[in-house]
């Protein structure tokens, strides 16, 4: 069975394009669901709603964890509740970009 840990480690490697980090470390992920029939079902945000490189984060993140053993089909939805803000960024993120 597929861990959550191999999806994020996978999510790790989705670079924002625009701010050069990783959609993890910049805390767009908010929830990870593995089933045992194959499917991850992926919450994510961006930075904000009107974000024009959301297919773009979108395809990367479905090919990127579709590439993982044992997982059959990636299913990623874009919420907005909570709101992002900077503090859902990893310390090391912050630290990079001065906040």
């Amino acid at each position: 069975m597929v861990k959550k840990e191999e999806v994020m480690k996978a999510l790790e490697k989705v670079m924002d394009p625009e701010i050069g980090l990783n959609i993890v470390d910049l805390g767009l992920i908010y929830d990870v669901d593995v089933g045992m029939d194959g499917l991850v079902q992926i919450n994510m945000t961006l930075t904000s709603p009107g974000c024009p490189i959301a297919p773009q984060l979108m395809t990367e993140v479905e090919e990127r964890v579709t590439k993982i053993k044992g997982v059959k089909r990636t299913k990623v939805e874009f919420v907005f509740d909570p709101p992002w803000t900077p503090d859902k960024m990893s310390a090391s993120a912050r630290m990079k970009l001065g906040i």
